[in-house]
């Protein structure tokens, strides 16, 4: 513990994160007390913490990819199953590529997409102002331009038929579903950026429908979905004219549905 926070002891901390049902308590205790300036700062931060708010708020970050993704309140926290979206597309990512992160939120699948390939044309649009705060923030290394609306409507006519990769991590939890999230998640994230509509699939249709429009030939669609919804995801494409295909982590508990626009470049 550092010098300045020494006045709280350690096992004292992690006891009380463990009491409040923390699973990882040391870490998490190890987090707090690096991230706080001063003894009522931390004092606060375990507060917070022992109440539920989710850790990332509270330090202001999340670990995505091995970056720190800023996030704030009622942000949509990235999770780890989605590294591997970004893992699938950064092997159709080549550098000078253009890249659109539809329903982007923080930001965080485009920055982790250009750190990995290094320069592309990264375009990322998202419904929410307050997640786009963040995401300027996340894109600036990426020289990654920023568009709110609501999904390709917020996008420059200039990028048609010009994009090589559509990554899109919709919100895909079925409405009815919303209550069976962990608290983190119910009580504290975004109702936009969680709920999918009926059968949590609602983004995902427009999403697909309009790819073909935008992609170049041979370009791809990616978004990230629930191993129930992989049948009906891919129903879904084809029916927009994409060429489906899927693939999986065990590892990750992630599915990923991946659409191509026919054709050749």
């Amino acid at each position: 513990m550092t010098s300045r926070n020494a006045s709280f002891p350690f096992g004292k901390i992690t006891s009380k994160l463990r009491n409040a049902g923390c699973v990882f308590a040391e870490e998490e205790a190890r987090l707090l007390v690096s991230a706080a300036h001063t003894p009522a700062e931390l004092s606060k931060m375990i507060t917070k913490r022992a109440a539920g708010e989710p850790l990332e708020y509270i330090v202001g970050w999340a670990l995505f990819c091995g970056l720190k993704i800023e996030v704030g309140p009622n942000i949509f926290v990235p999770r780890r199953r989605t590294e591997f979206l970004v893992q699938q597309a950064a092997f159709f990512t080549a550098e000078r590529s253009v890249v659109v992160d539809l329903c982007c939120g923080s930001g965080a699948v485009g920055a982790a997409l250009a750190a990995l390939i290094g320069e592309i044309e990264l375009h990322a649009a998202d419904i929410d102002p307050v997640a786009l705060h963040y995401a300027r923030r996340n894109l600036l290394s990426a020289k990654g331009i920023v568009y709110e609306g609501d999904l390709y409507s917020a996008l420059p006519y200039s990028l048609k038929e010009r994009v090589n990769l559509i990554v899109a991590n919709a919100p895909y939890v079925p409405t009815g579903q919303l209550d069976l999230l962990p608290a983190e998640a119910r009580l504290h994230e975004t109702r936009m950026a969680l709920d999918g509509g009926e059968d949590g699939l609602a983004v995902h249709r427009r999403v697909a429908s309009g790819a073909c429009s935008w992609l170049v030939p041979g370009g791809r669609l990616l978004v990230e979905v629930s191993e129930k919804q992989i049948a009906q995801t891919v129903e879904i494409f084809n029916s927009c004219g994409l060429e489906t295909y899927v693939v999986s982590s065990e590892d990750l508990d992630a599915s990923v549905v991946i659409g191509i626009r026919s054709g050749r470049y």
